[in-house]
């Protein structure tokens, strides 16, 4: 059975996909952080249940580099990378700080490039793996008070869709799923405006974005088909599916937002075969349906 590898695997997609996939018998490890305090019994749970678990900090490129290689030695092998660690933002964009953004886009995107640095020699190597990404709805559109998450989601699509046609010579295949909102431990982990001294020129509309959140609250409480364990099922049913037929976009959504997206997909997916084949380089998204 695969190897698979789940950075953030004590997170809220990260642990039901590695229950899930344990439970169909493939070989699971996954990186936290650190193994101790709000981890301590998540991790605990992981391991009895088969998965190993590897300290890692996706913003530091020694510490990934270490733990990729770990995992890859404890598995005896890596046929599927899933980047799932992130973290969200939320607060009024003007609000947000240079080092705010930063933040955000050292988890979100430069981590993922730092695990696709340490894991990608191995599996060009062995010339063959699938790797999966966790976006976003809002990685394809921006929605107030977002905006530097969806930035730093936009961005991991746009270097997604550049390894999507560069690995594909190599038989290394790439997945991005796109959830929608999800009830998880993720949104009390944000990362929050932390230059507060021009609020106050926003007047009442600086209470807008409490309000926002707590309407998406509700929401997703009247919506109990919107959980988690979606994101599990959807990366069964990818590595369930041929090698190289897979769908590059998956979206996961219950809320009714994901056909408006999976249309704007669709709509890319096109436009994106027509340049290529314009360029003669078609053939560079041979491992994607």
């Amino acid at each position: 059975m695969q190897m698979v590898m789940i950075t953030g695997i004590a997170g809220g997609f990260g642990k039901p996909t590695a229950l899930a996939l344990l439970g169909k018998g493939y070989q699971v490890a996954g990186s936290v952080r650190s193994r101790q305090g709000k981890n301590a019994a998540t991790v605990a749970e992981l391991e009895a249940a088969g998965a190993a678990i590897v300290e890692m900090d996706v913003t530091d490129t020694a510490s990934t580099d270490r733990g990729i290689s770990e995992a890859i030695e404890r598995l005896g092998g890596l046929d599927v990378l899933f980047n799932n660690a992130g973290i969200g933002s939320y607060g009024i964009q003007e609000l947000m700080s240079p080092e705010d953004m930063a933040d955000v886009f050292d988890v979100n995107v430069m981590g993922v490039q730092r695990v696709m640095r340490a894991a990608l020699p191995h599996m060009r190597a062995q010339g063959r793996g699938t790797v999966l990404y966790t976006s976003s709805l809002i990685g394809r559109i921006a929605t107030p008070f977002y905006g530097t998450y969806s930035a730093s989601k936009w961005a991991l699509e746009a270097i997604v869709e550049c390894y999507r046609t560069e690995l594909s010579g190599f038989g290394i295949e790439s997945c991005l799923i796109e959830p929608g909102a999800m009830p998880t431990a993720f949104f009390d982990g944000m990362v929050g405006p932390s230059d507060p001294t021009r609020e106050a020129a926003y007047g009442a509309f600086a209470g807008v974005p409490a309000l926002s959140a707590a309407g998406l609250a509700e929401m997703l409480d009247a919506t109990p088909a919107q959980r988690p364990e979606r994101i599990a099922e959807a990366v069964v049913a990818l590595l369930g599916q041929p090698f190289g037929q897979k769908p590059f976009r998956t979206v996961v959504d219950h809320v009714g937002v994901g056909p408006e997206i999976e249309r704007y997909n669709d709509a890319l997916h096109e436009v994106t075969r027509n340049v290529m084949a314009s360029f003669g380089i078609e053939d560079m998204l041979k491992l994607n349906a």
